[in-house]
Formats: structure tokens, C-alpha cells, sequence
């Protein structure tokens, strides 16, 4: 393996949150190595600032770690497997999840890695697409330690936190739990804000309030500066996904947790009007 400063990155997804990622990777002392299904993907990155490679095989065998941000463990899977990704690389070298799935699928890819002496992390991130673009995510991480040690550096590139939860499954896990907490906290802050415009209260006034008082949350301050109307649909569909790889992946434990479930559909259910009555009080 090459040194922490010179250890050859490749990266695959280039969508709304992996494309920012990518760049701060750019911009840092790694070289990267890029793969995307469509061309016009990498127009999100700065020419000369990468190698692109025609396949992600051609990426693994260039590659001491490759990072992964796909749609679901099934494009994962393809990567790996159909388009010869984890064939390709060197035993020693990292492979790393940082899109959320499936505890069980986390576990499953790092043993299937393992057998060829390559770790596998899974290695969800938090902080959306803005959060991508000021390289202060949240990055989540399971699986083997020593893996984690070698990788972090490069996690950091795009992070304001990087937090180790133990074995393969526990960063999907850890990441599942912060989703519920985000969507029926959601849920708090869409029936309070109702509740405030009712009896005419100043919106924006009462947002700035909560800034910096102790009823604030993250997803709170998000209404009206990252959830705007425009993109709260799509949002809500992600969110809708996110719980049920919740309740699913929870549930196979033994754990009932219907009523978060119900309470965390219930928070995207209302994400667009409660955006839609933020963005239309905050400039109050």
C-alpha cells in the first residue's frame, strides 16, 4: 500500500451529494480515479483533476481504495460483482459503502470482500447535498477497525466528523437510527410550526428564535434553507425509502417499531407544507 498522502482513490456515483464529495477529494493529495455509467457525469468535476476510467474493473485494479455512492445495495451488488469491481483490486485494499442500506447486505458484501483480503466499510454519510458541498458531513462507519484507521484521512476530505460504530453493519445501522430521529423529528417541528401559524405567530421571527434556544433542531433550521418547496418532493420519496430500510433492518431484530415507523412516514407525509409555509414567512 502507498502512503496515507499519496494512496490512488477511486471513487464511483456522481450524483447531487457524491459529486461535492468527489471534489474535495480532487482537491486534496489523492489522486483520483473516477467511473460513471453516463459521461456527462463527470462534467461535475473539474477536467484534469481525475483519471477517468472506462470501467469500474479498470478503476479497481488502479485503485488502493475505491469509494461507493450508488442508489441501493442491488447497484452495489452490480458494481462489485457483475462489473468486476472486487475481482479487479489488490487484496489489501479498501472498499467503502457511503451510501445507506441494509445492515444484513453490509455484513454479506464484507465477507464476500474478505475472502479476497479486502476490507469492506460501510460508511453511510449525513448532511445532504449542501453539507456535501461544504465538506461537513457526517460520516458514519462499521466494519474492520484497522480498515477504518487507513481510510479516515480520506473521509475526511469531505467531513466535519467521522465516527467508527463498530463491526460490518453497524454504520448502516447507526445511520437508520439517525434517519428515524430525522424524520419524527420532522415530524415535532411540521405540527408545532402549524400549531404556531394557527395563532399567528411570526414564522420567520420564531425560526430565528429557535436558532438558538433549546426547543431547535437540525432539521428545523433545514426547513426553508436546505428543504425548499422545489425540492421537498423529492425528499419526501427519499424519506419514505429511508424508514422502511428502518423498520425493515430493526424489526428483523426482534425490536416492534411500528409506531416510530408510522411517525416517521407521517414526517415526510408533511414535508411540503411545512416547507411551503417556512419559505413563505422567511423573510418576515
Amino acid at each position: 500500500m502507498t502512503s496515507s498522502l499519496t494512496r490512488t482513490v477511486g471513487f464511483i456515483g456522481l450524483g447531487d451529494q457524491s459529486a461535492p464529495m468527489a471534489r474535495a477529494i480532487a482537491d486534496s493529495p489523492y489522486p483520483l480515479h473516477v467511473w460513471a455509467r453516463r459521461a456527462t457525469s463527470l462534467d461535475e468535476l473539474r477536467a484534469g483533476s481525475f483519471t477517468a476510467e472506462s470501467t469500474p474493473a479498470g478503476l479497481g485494479a488502479a485503485s488502493d481504495i475505491v469509494l461507493l455512492v450508488l442508489r441501493d445495495d442491488s447497484d452495489v451488488d452490480d458494481v462489485l460483482n457483475a462489473r468486476g469491481l472486487l475481482g479487479a483490486m489488490m487484496a489489501g485494499s479498501i472498499i467503502v459503502n457511503h451510501g445507506t442500506g441494509d445492515p444484513e447486505a453490509a455484513i454479506a458484501f464484507a465477507e464476500l470482500a474478505a475472502e479476497r483480503g479486502i476490507a469492506f466499510l460501510d460508511a453511510p454519510v449525513s448532511g445532504g447535498g449542501p453539507g456535501a458541498e461544504a465538506r461537513q458531513l457526517a460520516t458514519i462507519v462499521g466494519g474492520d477497525f484497522d480498515a477504518f484507521t487507513r481510510a479516515e484521512p480520506v473521509f475526511a476530505t469531505f467531513s466535519a466528523s467521522v465516527v467508527y460504530m463498530g463491526g460490518p453493519g453497524s454504520g448502516q445501522v447507526a445511520k437508520l437510527l439517525n434517519n428515524a430521529l430525522t424524520m419524527t423529528n420532522l415530524k415535532n417541528a411540521e405540527d408545532v410550526l402549524a400549531i404556531a401559524a394557527t395563532i399567528g405567530v411570526d414564522i420567520g421571527a420564531f425560526r430565528r428564535l429557535l436558532a438558538s434556544s433549546s426547543g431547535g433542531s437540525f432539521v428545523m433550521q433545514a426547513l426553508g434553507d436546505q428543504i425548499m418547496p422545489q425540492i421537498a418532493p423529492h425528499l419526501q420519496g427519499l424519506m419514505r425509502e429511508d424508514i422502511e430500510h428502518f423498520a425493515d433492518a430493526v424489526s428483523r431484530l426482534g425490536v416492534d417499531v411500528a409506531a416510530v415507523r408510522e411517525r416517521g412516514l407521517a414526517g415526510a407525509e408533511g414535508l411540503l407544507s411545512a416547507a411551503e409555509l417556512v419559505s413563505a414567512n422567511i423573510d418576515r
